[in-house]
Formats: C-alpha cells, structure tokens, sequence
C-alpha cells in the first residue's frame, strides 16, 4: 500500500502515468464513471479550503464512489490523541485525503492509516497541486520538458515543485525566492535537487535587467501568495503583510515584469491581486489559471484511482 504523503516513494514513471491517467480521464470520463463504483472518501480538514474540498469531492463521484466529509474542529482529532482515530476511520473508508496544518500531522496519517492516505496540504508539501500543475503543462505544451520558473517564497508548493522536477528529470524549475516561509524542509532537500540539474535557484538580489533575461526565456512564470492565506486578513498581521510588501513587491508578477515575456502564467490560488500578482497580469491569464484549478479534480481522481487499485490489487 502507498500513501500520497509528497512525491519521495513514487518513480518518475509512476507520477507520469498518474498524468497520462488525468488527461484520460479528463478527455474521456464517462469510461472512468464506475472505475471507483462503491468505494468510500473520508475528507478532514483542518485548514479552510474550495478547491482541495471541491476537486475531491466532485473527484470520487465522479468516479462512482461516495465521501464522508468533516471538520478537524468537528471530530475527536481535536482531542490530541491520533492513533486509535486514524485506525477507527481506516475501518470505515477505502481512501482517506485530510488538509493539515504540520507535516507531523501528516506523518501520522501515513504511520496509522491502514487504507491509502491523500495529502491534501500541510506546511510543507502540496502534492496534489503540483500534479494539477503538470497536467496544465502537458496540456499546453504536450511535455515537461520545460523551463519555468517560481516567483516568490519558499513554502508548502515551492517544496512539491522542486520534489517532481527532481523526481521526474525532465524540464528545469528556476527558483526566485527571496522569501523563506515555515517549512519542515531542510537546506539539503534543496542541494539535493539542485544535484539533479533539474532545479536551479537564482539569486534573488541580482540586478533586475539579469532577472528580467531569465523571465523571457521561461515557457512557465509561477507565484503563489506570500502570506499564508489564513493569516492574510487578519488584524494581528497587518504589520506583517505590510513588511512582506516592501520586501516582495519587485517580485510581482507584474506587466513591466512580463513585458517581453511569452511565458504562461500560473498561479495556485486563492490569489491575493496587488500583492503577488497584478490585476492586469490575472485578468491575462485567467483562462490558465482555471484550467489549472480545474486539474486539481482529474489529477486527484487519478492519485485516487491508483492508490486504491494498487492497494486492493
């Protein structure tokens, strides 16, 4: 059995046939509408959500199976103790998929769960996302042999991407990010991928004309929010955003930025316009960065689909 914790124990040809699956299943989904007939979805969250809620949801229906959705603030995990709860609800469902605050939290999962386990979210892995992601770019390119670069900080899908860049060997990811978020991954992870030249981190104070060089060769530009989505409109951290402001605007994927540019834009969502993209650069771009939301659901029907089969297999 394999639980979907990140990217680490699956090959390069597992996560391209788990993409070659999501487009067939995206092209083709009435050959896939009783492939999980019967089978059951367990779905916690811990963080707020719309597309993981929704993508996953709509995902295993589609798929013919059901799911039992719940609150992290609604159950016993609450109440601390994880073990004997992980163990009762793996009795219960045949897949399990739970958005979480720690990659702790996550490793439990993966520990007591005895039906495959979905990471949704935590602090420092997106797997899921990232898979999305890589099917808009198989989508609009037809391979992952590209360049394409990530603006911003270094956080939960920063991780993911240089994980399957690394992983898969194809394509190269640039990194800008001049901004480090809370993240249980070490220096070594980075060095580590950066080995495969398959990942290459820039240097975020290099003049802008050099950055502007490297923008107009990427086929892909990617941001995602600077702060933390739950923090972002809270009061006790106005001071915050107002600091991130003046570090990260030039960082913006901005007209100016992207003049010369032929570079697809992405973005994970939700997006926070005026901070890490401007108004005019999402309006651009709003048709990919759907597409990419909308990918969330097949690339997550097809991590359902293989975890399942393999493990009944």
């Amino acid at each position: 059995m394999k639980h979907m914790l990140n990217f680490e124990n699956f090959s390069a040809e597992e996560l391209e046939g788990m993409l070659d699956l999501a487009m067939d299943m995206k092209k083709n989904p009435e050959k896939y509408s009783n492939a999980l007939a019967g089978k059951k979805l367990y779905t916690l969250f811990e963080k707020t959500s719309t597309r993981t809620f929704l993508s996953f949801t709509t995902g295993i229906t589609e798929l013919g199976g059901s799911y039992f959705n719940q609150l992290w603030r609604d159950s016993n995990f609450v109440l601390g103790e994880r073990e004997s709860e992980i163990k009762y609800v793996s009795r219960n469902v045949d897949i399990i998929m739970a958005r979480l605050v720690k990659n702790e939290t996550v490793q439990e999962f993966g520990k007591y769960s005895s039906v495959p386990f979905i990471n949704g979210c935590d602090n420092s892995f997106h797997p899921c996302q990232i898979l999305a992601d890589m099917l808009t770019v198989l989508e609009r390119f037809g391979t992952l042999d590209v360049k394409f670069m990530y603006v911003g900080a270094k956080n939960n899908v920063f991780n993911s991407l240089v994980e399957f860049f690394a992983k898969v060997g194809k394509g190269t990811l640039y990194g800008l990010t001049p901004l480090v978020n809370e993240t249980a991954v070490d220096a070594n992870f980075y060095a580590d991928a950066a080995a495969t030249g398959h990942y290459v981190e820039l240097d975020p104070s290099m003049p802008a004309e050099e950055v502007k060089k490297y923008v107009n060769d990427m086929d892909v530009m990617y941001t995602d929010t600077w702060l933390d989505m739950e923090f972002f409109n809270d009061p006790a951290y106005q001071d915050r955003k107002k600091e991130l402001m003046k570090k990260m605007m030039p960082f913006q994927l901005n007209e100016e930025l992207l003049a010369d540019s032929k570079a697809l834009v992405f973005h994970d969502m939700p997006m926070h316009v005026g901070f890490e993209i401007s108004e005019g650069i999402e309006h651009k771009f709003m048709d990919v960065i759907i597409d990419e939301a909308e990918n969330r659901r097949h690339a997550e029907k097809a991590v359902m689909y293989t975890l399942i089969k393999n493990y009944n297999d």
